[in-house]
């Protein structure tokens, strides 16, 4: 699926990811995607820090897109598994990128990673694995 047909999907599947139409899904091609969760103050922990639950959305988020992007259309493709590293702040007021890739798509799980990314630094703020269930058809 590419980025277009990945946006309709989502936005008619699972409208509430899109309530702010802050989530964009910039490149999609199968074994990689990147999302940008423009900046909001509702992203804020108190601390002035990007919180870990926007986070792992958006993580979840990506390793879906990737996973659609590499099977088509499968609304049922479920999260089993994810895992989160945070490893440094996100600042306020910079968009949240996801950058997921896949790393092994099989026949019932697919396996990946997402690199979370604060505005322009190329120094990642979290790091994901994340295992999602294809259902049989």
């Amino acid at each position: 699926m590419t980025a277009a047909e990945l946006d309709a999907f989502l936005r008619t599947e699972l409208p509430q990811m899109f309530d702010y139409d802050d989530l964009a899904i910039e490149h999609a091609d199968g074994e990689r995607c990147r999302l940008r969760q423009r900046f909001r103050d509702s992203m804020l922990r108190p601390g002035g820090t990007v919180s870990g639950a926007t986070l792992m959305a958006l993580a979840d988020c990506a390793m879906y897109v990737v996973v659609l992007s590499a099977i088509g259309p499968v609304g049922l493709a479920v999260t089993t598994n994810l895992n989160i590293n945070f490893l440094r702040k996100g600042a306020p007021g910079q968009d949240v990128l996801a950058e997921a890739r896949l790393l092994k798509l099989g026949k019932r799980l697919a396996v990946g990673e997402v690199t979370l990314l604060s505005g322009d630094s190329p120094d990642p703020i979290a790091h994901v694995t994340a295992t999602y269930s294809i259902p049989t058809k």
